[in-house]
């Protein structure tokens, strides 16, 4: 699929085939890579890598056109779950026209980040930190659903939340590399300035473009080493969450096996002391009652007792130095 746009009053508006110089191919078909091979003489090779997820980010230069790739998050809706992907994305700079491939649809080019445009280079560095705010959007997004899974965890008794949080970690990594990946491309476009075209003020937005990209790497770096540091301590909840659960079991069973013991008894078939007595069965009924409140009673006491040396050592403290 094409779309047209030109920049127009420093702005990037859609136009007509024949008044664009800017071209947006997103997931483009086998005709349309033959018109980008024979007619814009973008090399195969290097067009394949613009569409592929997995390709690095890089910059060549060919005789006509310089080529960038770089690696951008895909597009999150609540339908993948917890996991974040990336893509790539080319651009492919002329003297006067730029060619952009893409595997999926782009946000809005007409977003208030693309404007003020006096340059088709200009749009590039645009462009490029767009990308880097998408990066910082999904990384924030990531937190809300981190610190989400945290609270469900601490009442969860499965692995389902645990399971989740890995996927979230996991596409965490793959962010941190992309990034990374693009910041490397980036530090090369600046080394390559003077070839692309770069006047003064692009050069100084591509110096606040290496720093956004940066901080954006260590934002992501921070939440990669907290989400590993703590998934130790997330296991241990869910299995405490576990141990609590079957001592309450334990407390239900022992509490009902006493008084079954006793029905059990005097359910006998053989003769028992008051069967021919009226009054028995409540006799019975009271003294299972009264068996199941010493056993709640002697595990409370226990409980207490269990608990009074840990309260004195905390009232007496760490001894202080003479």
């Amino acid at each position: 699929m094409l779309k047209n746009y030109r920049i127009l009053e420093g702005k990037l508006c859609e136009s007509a085939p024949a008044d664009s110089n800017v071209l947006v191919y997103i997931n483009p078909d086998e005709a349309e890579r033959k018109l980008l091979v024979n007619e814009y003489k973008i090399d195969e090779h290097t067009m394949n890598s613009a569409l592929d997820p997995d390709e690095l980010s890089r910059l060549e230069f060919e005789p006509e056109h310089a080529a960038l790739i770089i690696n951008r998050p895909r597009n999150y809706s609540s339908a993948d779950g917890f996991r974040f992907t990336v893509s790539s994305m080319g651009f492919f700079l002329f003297k006067d026209k730029m060619v952009i491939l893409a595997q999926e649809e782009l946000l809005p080019m007409e977003s208030h980040h693309v404007q003020r445009i006096t340059s088709l280079p200009e749009l590039l560095l645009k462009l490029l930190y767009r990308t880097t705010l998408h990066y910082l959007e999904h990384l924030k997004v990531m937190n809300l659903i981190a610190d989400s899974l945290e609270t469900k965890i601490q009442r969860s008794m499965e692995n389902r939340h645990l399971i989740d949080l890995f996927t979230l970690e996991k596409s965490l990594v793959y962010y941190m590399s992309s990034i990374h990946s693009n910041s490397v491309a980036i530090d090369r476009v600046k080394a390559n300035a003077g070839r692309i075209g770069f006047s003064p003020e692009n050069l100084e937005f591509l110096d606040d473009l290496i720093i956004e990209n940066t901080q954006c790497y260590r934002q992501a770096e921070i939440y990669s080493n907290i989400f590993a540091s703590l998934m130790d301590a997330r296991v241990s909840v869910v299995n405490n969450n576990i141990s609590v659960l079957m001592k309450t079991l334990n407390i239900v069973t022992i509490s009902i096996m006493v008084p079954t013991f006793v029905v059990s008894v005097f359910s006998m078939n053989v003769g028992i002391p008051m069967a021919e007595r009226g009054w028995a069965f409540w006799a019975i009924l009271g003294v299972a009652a009264v068996a199941s409140g010493i056993v709640a009673f002697l595990w409370r006491l226990r409980g207490r007792v269990s608990e009074r040396p840990r309260r004195r050592r905390r009232a007496i403290g760490p001894a202080r130095p003479q």
